[in-house]
């Protein structure tokens, strides 16, 4: 059922509904839509930051602990592995948990396991320090994956008109938390030691769970039938979803071969080597609100917006070395104006992409409310975590055997490809929607016809 503190009511989903009543939304916010922001706000920013702290000193404390290059990777790594399974299992159980209890229970067990983390070097070296990495990563990960999820659908449901906009800002505070994460890190570290930094970040995370349990609001609704099995199977879906593991996997792959490729291309000092990052980050946290307002504001857009950022994204892999068959010096400013481009076009593809599944799972016979939400949240987590495992894993592996200007060049062909896919199911989509148009003028021309004959004889 519709949570009472919606004074206008059920609305269709994903922006389609009446301009009036998106205008009127937009207009003047409910204190329960100002509550479900400030929780969902609060849970991109915490678990952001949670995500990104590790980056500038984990690895180098993980090494005196007796862990390898090869098992660093695979404690990032497998966060993105159990959020996958994990996003997928509380997508599909998310009506019968309860929204609520799991945007919660998710806060309160990943701001547990950061304080955790921070414990950890306390645990003697080998074996047992490597198996305690994994254990905490891994709870992380799937208590991330329960959150996000649960807040997800919680915005969804509360913003029926504006699931882009209000998405699309949001997505500020998660790249405000990749952006803080690590320098905030980094400072804390070399000021305090190992454990400061986890314990603060996670002890502001727990304090963050009390607030959330008094302002989120409750939305309740009945099991849906349909699986992750249904949706994805929809054409247009399994299309988009190839986009998204794209743009993920672009990601992915700067975090382990970026950095190296400026130190030793640029020479810059290792404490510049972040500024280069905030470049991306920045650009994609500015460019998200605006296109999640162009996108709800202009529905029809949405598709070659999801389009044009995937092929602009292919351009700018190919630029970032610049890959060897362009014949390009590479140089510092344009390697930074190519990452600023870059996080905009990811963000005109990745903004535009959950409100289109979820209006094709309505087209399809999908059922309005929570459950349904819940599968598409679920969906677009696990497809984003299939991207943060493939790119990091493939592009390390690559920039080893080709180096980083071909390796960049082969995430742009993917970029590219799913691009020139998506454009051609438009483009297909709408001719076949044209010819059914047409004929169903030239049957109903028909039909008033024979009316008519009766009465011309």
């Amino acid at each position: 059922m519709d949570s009472p503190g919606d004074p206008e009511g059920p609305r269709p989903p994903g922006g389609d509904g009446p301009p009036g009543g998106a205008r009127e939304t937009s207009r003047r916010l409910s204190r329960e839509q100002i509550f479900v922001l400030i929780s969902a706000a609060s849970i991109n920013l915490g678990s952001m930051m949670c995500y990104s702290i590790l980056g500038p000193f984990f690895p180098k404390e993980a090494e005196k602990k007796g862990a390898s290059n090869t098992v660093i990777g695979m404690i990032f790594g497998c966060y993105a592995l159990f959020d996958l399974l994990a996003s997928l299992v509380f997508g599909k159980y998310l009506v019968h948990i309860g929204a609520k209890f799991m945007f919660v229970a998710g806060m309160f067990v990943s701001g547990g396991v950061t304080v955790l983390f921070g414990v950890l070097d306390q645990v003697p070296e080998g074996p047992v320090f490597i198996a305690m990495c994994f254990l905490v990563r891994i709870i992380d990960a799937i208590s991330f994956a329960a959150a996000i999820t649960a807040s997800s659908s919680i915005l969804a449901k509360a913003f029926p008109n504006n699931v882009a906009t209000v998405m699309g800002s949001l997505e500020s505070f998660s790249g405000l938390g990749l952006v803080l994460g690590p320098p905030l890190g980094g400072f804390l570290y070399q000021s305090f030691g190992y454990e400061v930094p986890f314990i603060l970040l996670g002890c502001i995370v727990l304090l963050m769970v009390p607030l959330n349990m008094c302002i989120l609001p409750n939305y309740e609704s009945d099991p849906g039938k349909h699986s992750f099995w249904k949706l994805i199977i929809l054409p247009k879906v399994a299309f988009i979803s190839f986009v998204i593991t794209s743009l993920s996997s672009g990601f992915g792959f700067l975090d382990p071969t970026l950095s190296l490729f400026v130190l030793e291309k640029f020479n810059l000092p290792a404490g510049y080597v972040g500024l280069v990052f905030l470049g991306l980050a920045l650009s994609y946290t500015i460019s998200s609100p605006l296109v999640g307002l162009l996108s709800d504001k202009m529905p029809h857009l949405r598709k070659w917006l999801l389009v044009f950022g995937n092929l602009i994204t292919a351009g700018c892999y190919m630029f970032l070395g610049p890959a060897p068959f362009l014949h390009i010096k590479s140089q510092l400013w344009l390697l930074v104006l190519i990452l600023v481009i870059n996080g905009i076009s990811a963000g005109m593809s990745l903004i535009p992409a959950f409100p289109e599944i979820l209006s094709c799972a309505h087209e399809n016979g999908f059922e309005e409310g929570l459950s349904t939400l819940g599968l598409v949240s679920g969906l677009f987590g696990a497809l984003w975590s299939v991207g943060a495992f493939l790119g990091p894993t493939l592009g390390g592996f690559l920039y080893e055997k080709i180096g980083f200007e071909w390796a960049a060049a082969l995430q742009g062909l993917w970029a590219l490809t799913s691009g020139l896919v998506m454009g051609l199911f438009y483009l297909l989509e709408h001719s076949r929607r044209r010819r059914s148009s047409k004929l169903q003028n030239i049957l109903g021309t028909e039909e008033e016809r024979t009316a008519l004959l009766p009465d011309e004889t």
